[in-house]
Formats: structure tokens, sequence, C-alpha cells
């Protein structure tokens, strides 16, 4: 549906997802691919912009990933799905932005700045960490994406980006359009341990869980501290248990009621959880055993979607090449 626009999206690869990426982003792509053309990218170089220094399981969590897209119901037919590495022209680009990008514009990143200050125990000084928004700027205008979904603590990137495309459009011609914030609201998704979910924290339920797995990571769910007793009325809000309730029990509502007036244990709260959420996964379960089995087609996948987005890649470099006036073989 090219005449509704082009939309960009990708992941950095780490492996399994968890149920964050899923309401995160999946859910949204899922939808989006029925309505936009959608480019959905594996981001293995920007995995290396901070993991540089251990690159042994980048391979490994690519696969991982694609298998969880296809699992939860992206589709090739309807989007295309490829691998950034696998195509030049994003480091081609990605170069010619970095000639016309000020240097302060970076460093006013507030992700850089905040990364800086949080992350000691990795060394973030490098161009690459602090270019890594022109490569995100590369890898849109390379598709002429004209959508980009992202979440309002975002939306400072995604205005760098847009930035970075009226500078070229200044100096060489109207050659991309200005990408649109393709604003998408989620869930928030906390970890068992109440925290932002992440495997870093290893605090994440992960799609690919077994059902042992999920009842295990349940029963270790931070719940409201105040409510010791099952008589005890509890505060629903700030409990993890409940959180998920939300996204995964029908009868949550009713739960809710029943915590603050005390007629509910956290046990027995947790229990319903564990039945919920495990049914809930249990398709996504079921796809990706098939997909486990079929690693020839996969890969194929990815092989052809990369062979669509080259396509495209390649007709946008050679607008590019025309306007900056560089004659290419």
């Amino acid at each position: 549906m090219a005449e509704k626009g082009i939309v960009l999206s990708g992941m950095r690869p780490s492996g399994k997802l968890h149920l964050g990426n899923y309401y995160g982003a999946l859910v949204n792509w899922l939808r989006l691919q029925d309505e936009f053309r959608c480019f959905y990218m594996v981001a293995d170089w920007h995995a290396l912009t901070s993991d540089y220094a251990d690159t042994g399981a980048v391979e490994s969590n690519v696969w991982e990933m694609v298998i969880d897209w296809l699992s939860c119901g992206l589709d090739p037919a309807k989007c295309v799905i490829f691998r950034q590495s696998w195509i030049a022209e994003h480091s081609e680009l990605h170069l010619l932005l970095s000639m016309i990008t000020p240097v302060a514009w970076l460093e006013r990143n507030p992700t850089y700045k905040e990364q800086m200050q949080e992350i000691k125990n990795k060394d973030l000084s490098t161009y690459g960490f602090l270019g890594y928004p022109v490569l995100q700027t590369a890898d849109i205008l390379l598709y002429k994406a004209s959508r980009v979904p992202v979440g309002e603590d975002q939306l400072p990137h995604l205005e760098l980006g847009r930035e970075i495309t009226r500078r070229f459009n200044h100096f060489y011609g109207a050659v991309f359009p200005e990408p649109q914030a393709l604003l998408t609201k989620s869930p928030k998704v906390p970890g068992v341990d109440g925290r932002k979910m992440s495997k870093s924290y290893n605090n994440a339920v992960l799609l690919a869980d077994t059902k042992e797995e999920v009842a295990t990571k349940v029963k270790t769910m931070y719940t409201d501290p105040a409510k010791i007793r099952v008589n005890d009325k509890g505060h629903p809000e700030g409990c993890v248990v409940f959180a998920t309730h939300k996204l995964y029990t029908p009868e949550w509502a009713d739960i809710e009621q029943r915590c603050k007036a005390g007629t509910i244990g956290c046990v027995a709260c947790k229990n319903r959880l564990i039945e919920t959420l495990n049914e809930g996964l249990e398709p996504i379960r079921t796809r990706r055993a098939e997909w486990v089995k079929k690693p020839a087609a996969v890969k194929e996948i990815v092989r052809s979607g990369t062979a669509q987005a080259r396509e495209t890649a390649q007709a946008t470099m050679r607008d590019v090449r025309k306007a900056i006036h560089l004659e290419h073989e």
C-alpha cells in the first residue's frame, strides 16, 4: 500500500524477545503491515554501537529475534524483513550524511548524554556511539520512509533525523521526504522486579518461555509490600502482577476491586495470572516451535526481504549521488 506511505522500523538483535518488546513494538508492527508498505530491519550494525567489544552472540541473536517476529505474526507477504548489514548502501548514506551533520547536534542528543552518564561498564566514547543517530537517519531515508513509529520518548531522536534531512535537502535539493512521527501508545510492561523489563536486568518474561518458566517468574513478581495477608487491602496500581493482568486477564477489573477490598490474596492473584499469561503466549510458542525446525526457511525470508530492500536502497542512492554530483561506476 505504497500510496499510504512507507514505514521503516527496526530492532537491535539481542536474542529472544520479551513482553516489553512485544507490546512496545511488535503489536504495532502487526497492525501497520496491513496499512502501509513496511520495512522491518534487523539493526545488527546498531548492535555494535555499544557492544562492539563482544560480538560473539550477534549472529545467533539475529535469528532468535527473527524467529520471534515470525512467531508473533509478521508476514513476509505483507512486509519486508531485512538485515541492515547485508545492504552496503546503509553505510554509504551514513557516511554522506555524516559529512553534513554538526557535532553539536549529536552531543545534545538526550539519550547520548544519559547513557554516557549511566553506563559505566562500557566505553561509549566512540565515534560510532556518538554518530548512531546519523546511521538511524540513513536507515530511514534510504527507503524514503514517510512514517516512523515512535513513542513520545523517542521524538527527540526523530527530530534530529528530520533536522539532518532538512539540511541535506537545503544543500542538494528535495531528495528526501521529511519523516513524520507515527506516535504509538503502548502499555508499560514492568519487569518482574518492578523496573523496566530488560534482559540485562534479568527481569524479563520471554515470549519463548515455557509454561514452567512463566510460572516461576510470575511467582517472583513484585507485589504491594503493604499487602501481607489475604484480607489486607491492596494497592494494585503499584503491582507488577496487576499490570500484567491488565494485558492478559479478561476479569482484571474485578481482580482490581477484590484486591482493594482485601478479598483476594497475592498467591491466588499470581496463580490466575499464570493461567492467563500462558494462554496468551501459547499460540506464539506453538508457531515458534515450528519456525525453529525450519532455519533454512527463516534465512530465506530474510535473504528475500533483503533483496527487495536492496533494490529500493540502490534506487535511492542513485538519486543521492546525482544530487551531490558524485559519479558512480
